[in-house]
């Protein structure tokens, strides 16, 4: 692959997000020009119905910098984000909400530490102002995965931060197709600073994250980044085949006392039945994960229209 002329690109994902977008490009903007970078910025409109579209192809056609990708319908918000990644051609991606609840003044500090030699710096939330609801569930979600998941995942990161090309172009080939972005980041090895922040309230617009969405999130996750659930039907096996045991021993024991004991040959005859099910459920769940590892090949988004991106023919 040939050297990209661009230093940083900056991802912004969209929905609905009209009172925003003007406002979040001049930030970006503004920050870019700090940094003294060469750049794009690409905002990817994940089915927006409220002219958010429009909006950013206006600035489009007066700022060569800006870029849009829109897609054909609503991806949600593991596939969209994560496709407009893949799309980005600069050194190194920075990720960043539209709501201003990722500060756009930290793209200094990441931009600095990728020049020191860190790969991957994440911004961490200390706090976000939230309902208890929500923060309950986001507790029982990183409680979860720190049980079931196959790598750790950092509590309070969203992937607002920046990741160097090579990060980038090596989660490519992964062809997840529902990716857990922040943790795949974290699953790929490579050197990772994280940034602690207060995260502000949306600055215009209204949350698209309910209770659904964050569980909806949270199953998509766990689904693509452990393995462990597929073998939670060997692991039970093991513990309804112990419990058959004990109940034949207890069975033989309390004969041997003179007792009648037929219901415990019935309890371990039923508790065997549910070990072979369960034993099989694991060789299936096994079985599944093998086939997902090489038929990883469903496409993240299907665009619409591309705006101001340069001709790949030129």
């Amino acid at each position: 692959m040939a050297p990209s002329a661009l230093d940083i690109s900056v991802l912004i994902p969209c929905l609905n997000e009209a009172e925003n977008a003007a406002n979040i490009i001049g930030a970006v903007t503004a920050e870019m020009d700090k940094a003294q970078v060469a750049y794009e910025i690409i905002l990817i409109d994940n089915g927006s119905t409220d002219g958010t579209a429009d909006i950013i192809k206006a600035i489009c056609a007066t700022d060569p910098h800006v870029r849009l990708i829109v897609n054909n319908k609503n991806y949600g918000q593991m596939r969209s984000p994560t496709y407009g990644i893949y799309q980005t051609s600069g050194k190194a991606v920075i990720g960043i909400s539209a709501d201003f609840q990722d500060p756009p003044e930290m793209i200094g500090e990441f931009i600095s530490r990728w020049r020191r030699g860190t790969r991957i710096v994440l911004a961490v939330r200390r706090s976000e102002q939230t309902t208890f609801v929500l923060r309950l569930a986001r507790y029982i979600g990183y409680g979860f995965f720190e049980r079931f998941g196959d790598y750790r995942v950092i509590p309070g990161a969203t992937g607002f931060g920046l990741y160097d090309r090579e990060v980038v172009d090596c989660l490519k080939k992964w062809r997840e197709p529902e990716p857990f972005f922040r943790g795949m980041l974290v699953e790929s090895g490579f050197s990772l600073e994280t940034i602690p922040y207060d995260r502000p309230p949306r600055a215009a617009g209204k949350s698209k994250n309910t209770l659904w969405t964050l569980l909806g999130l949270a199953l998509s996750g766990v689904a693509g980044s452990s393995k462990r659930l597929l073998r939670m039907p060997i692991y039970v096996s093991a513990i309804t085949f112990a419990g058959a045991v004990l109940t034949l021993l207890a069975t033989l024991v309390w004969a041997l006392l003179g007792h009648d004991a037929w219901w415990g040959l019935v309890f371990a005859a039923i508790e065997f039945a549910f070990t072979l099910v369960f034993m099989f459920l694991g060789l299936i769940g096994e079985q599944v994960r093998l086939i997902s590892e090489v038929a990883r090949n469903v496409p993240l988004v299907i665009e619409k229209e591309r705006v101001n991106f340069p001709d790949p023919h030129s």
